[in-house]
């Protein structure tokens, strides 16, 4: 198991929250009901207000995984909301991404934060190579500052080595997503996209 006091005490925390059923309800029943608002993003507002906006993202990021039980949906929805970028049809189209469709392979909090990346940073033209090389390479950055914080980038390790000491592999059988449940999983679970999504949106607003 990782020895980290900051990642041991946030799996704590997660554990034991109560979470405001209500009022995440609400806002996903808002988000379902307007989709995502554009916004014209300001990098001097955003860097003033950088840490809370940070702070605003991991919370958004951990409640969405609670809410929606998608690390990918979850990350991405805090991201997309943050800065504006995207739509349901995207949100959607991450449903089978936790764990790369539940195989226990890269975690959705990598794949959620890098569609943020691609819709900020990439381009419609398919051949503006230049987006493109900046995108992979602020995606380069954000999984390597991923996996010096939790070891691993693929879910059943992070599963296993960081969180729960086992690999649970919810979404193999019914027996298992139900073991996962009484652990507490999908509270639990919060930490890799709420330090992720903080990750990402760190690297977003540095680089506008």
């Amino acid at each position: 198991m990782v020895q980290d006091l900051a990642i041991n005490n946030k799996i704590k925390e997660l554990e034991n929250r109560v979470w405001n059923n209500q009022e995440i309800t609400k806002r996903f029943e808002k988000l379902a009901a307007s989709g995502i608002i554009r916004k014209n993003l300001d990098k001097k507002a955003l860097m003033a207000e950088k840490d809370i906006i940070l702070d605003r993202v991991q919370l958004r990021a951990e409640e969405n995984n609670y809410y929606a039980k998608n690390c990918a949906q979850g990350t991405a929805i805090a991201l997309l909301e943050e800065f504006g970028v995207g739509s349901l049809e995207i949100i959607k189209a991450l449903s089978p991404f936790p764990g790369i469709g539940g195989t226990g392979e890269i975690c959705g909090a990598i794949t959620g934060s890098l569609i943020a990346f691609g819709l900020l940073f990439g381009s419609e033209n398919i051949a503006d190579y230049e987006a493109k090389g900046r995108t992979i390479g602020i995606a380069q950055q954000f999984i390597g500052r991923f996996r010096e914080k939790f070891g691993h980038i693929r879910c059943a390790d992070i599963q296993e080595k960081v969180i729960f000491g086992r690999d649970m592999a919810p979404g193999s059988s019914e027996e298992n997503m139900a073991a996962f449940a009484e652990a507490r999983g999908f509270e639990k679970c919060g930490l890799a996209p709420g330090f992720g999504a903080r990750m990402a949106a760190g690297l977003i607003i540095d680089n506008l």
